[in-house]
């Protein structure tokens, strides 16, 4: 059996990463999490372009005109969604998942999903960079193998 993966070499490649400012706080700590991941497996600073976009419903539409332009090998989405009183939480995330899930389908590269839905504040801590890791660095490494992975399938044909 022929085994095919991805590995984490982020040299030569450039990166796109779409982040909402609501919730900004623990966003900033997936930015940063997903910014020493590339960092640390090759990528320069230079190659890592950082887009803001005011929340997480508007990810989607940011990472596919980011997509359209052709610049970037991979598109991280950063955002953080904690559950309210009310049922927009399940709107906004529920919209969000689809828009980044359609333009994985839409873009011939990789997009890495980091948008954390939370009840509360104690598990926007934990999955923003405290004990369950930081999800915008596994978007960033997901991004990465991805890359690699995709490359060497063309290279099959």
């Amino acid at each position: 059996m022929i085994k095919i993966e991805g590995n984490l070499n982020a040299s030569g490649k450039r990166f796109a990463i779409v982040a909402s400012r609501w919730n900004e706080f623990f966003c900033d700590q997936l930015v940063k999490g997903a910014q020493s991941a590339l960092i640390r497996h090759g990528a320069s600073e230079e190659s890592i372009t950082l887009f803001r976009c005011p929340g997480a419903f508007e990810i989607p539409q940011v990472a596919r005109r980011i997509a359209s332009t052709k610049k970037f090998d991979g598109v991280i989405c950063l955002g953080v969604l904690i559950r309210g009183a009310t049922p927009h939480f399940d709107y906004i995330s529920s919209e969000t998942t689809k828009g980044i899930g359609n333009a994985t389908k839409d873009f011939d590269i990789p997009f890495g999903y980091g948008v954390i839905t939370v009840d509360n504040l104690d598990q926007a801590i934990e999955r923003s960079g405290s004990k369950a890791g930081n999800k915008g660095e596994e978007a960033a490494l997901t991004v990465l193998e991805m890359c690699s992975l995709l490359e060497k399938i063309d290279g099959l044909i």
